[in-house]
């Protein structure tokens, strides 16, 4: 009951530094969208679309840190995690049509370039260091998983907005317009790259793909080699939401195998497969006179 208490405490100081992150984001979200149409500037819009998609995770990820905390019912067996992945494909599938409507605006400019107020966007150039860095301050230390892929998002802003900011000074000082909409298509192009890794991440999660760290033949060769167990099969690895993964097998047992001993196999398995990341564990249990019908007893 304790582990739980302090675990609830946790969540409470990561869902609000997640919300930190989120209202400043989406008030600056705006702020780009306004000056990246005073400015003419496509890099500024580039980044508006970033930091629209940074915040549309944001959001679902506040909302679904407390949501997701629901336990297992009638309707979700597994309880509520995997609303967070759904939330993941969205954002995706939302920055993948933008990065494809910049294009579309970017190209264009690149043929026929226009003047930029390069002035504008270096104030916005700072603005975006000050109050991306002023976010990362806030989840720096943070321990959670969420918080820990936030503040890369937002380093990776003030990085993108150091970028604007040199560009911004070069643009004032020489009339090179052409360099704004390239500008555009590598911050485009990097944001694309990143949400396709992603997107093939959820998907493989979706379908129910063994985790990318995890091999089903090395965990049946480890559970034979570190217990008494005489045969391993029909194993299967799965993870709800990226974070939490499951297990399940069949082992095959001596005849004469007690029930203490039975219990404290299981015990072992499940201690092996914890250290490997893998709280949930569903052992069935075959004896090796047991005539076995099933084809699964094959694999």
């Amino acid at each position: 009951m304790a582990h739980n208490h302090n675990h609830a405490h946790h969540d409470h100081g990561s869902e609000g530094n997640i919300k930190t992150a989120f209202l400043l984001n989406v008030f600056f979200t705006v702020l780009e969208i306004v000056g990246g149409i005073w400015t003419n500037s496509m890099a500024i819009l580039s980044d508006a679309l970033h930091d629209l998609g940074d915040s549309l995770s944001l959001g679902i990820a506040w909302y679904l840190e407390k949501y997701s905390k629901r336990g297992p019912d009638q309707k979700y067996s597994f309880g509520y995690s995997r609303f967070s992945l759904l939330g993941a494909l969205v954002n995706s599938l939302i920055l993948l049509g933008g990065s494809i409507l910049i294009f579309i605006k970017a190209v264009p400019r690149i043929i026929r370039p226009e003047s930029v107020n390069s002035t504008g966007m270096l104030v916005f150039a700072i603005l975006g260091i000050v109050i991306n860095g002023a976010a990362v301050l806030r989840l720096r230390k943070g321990k959670s998983l969420n918080e820990k892929v936030v503040l890369w998002h937002l380093l990776e802003d003030v990085l993108g907005w150091a970028v604007i900011f040199i560009a911004s000074i070069v643009l004032m000082f020489a009339d090179i317009p052409i360099l704004d909409p390239i500008l555009s298509v590598l911050i485009t192009v990097y944001i694309l790259y990143h949400v396709v890794v992603n997107l093939r991440e959820v998907l493989r999660i979706f379908l129910q793909g063994v985790p990318g760290n995890l091999s089903i033949q090395e965990l049946e060769h480890e559970i034979v080699a570190k217990t008494e167990v005489a045969a391993v099969h029909h194993t299967h690895i799965w993870s709800l939401e990226g974070e939490k993964n499951l297990l399940s097998t069949h082992i095959v047992v001596r005849d004469e195998t007690g029930r203490e001993e039975l219990a404290a196999l299981k015990k072992r398995i499940r201690e092996l497969m914890a250290a490997r990341g893998i709280k949930h564990v569903t052992i069935e249990t075959d004896f090796e006179s047991e005539s076995c019908e099933n084809e699964s007893c094959n694999h």
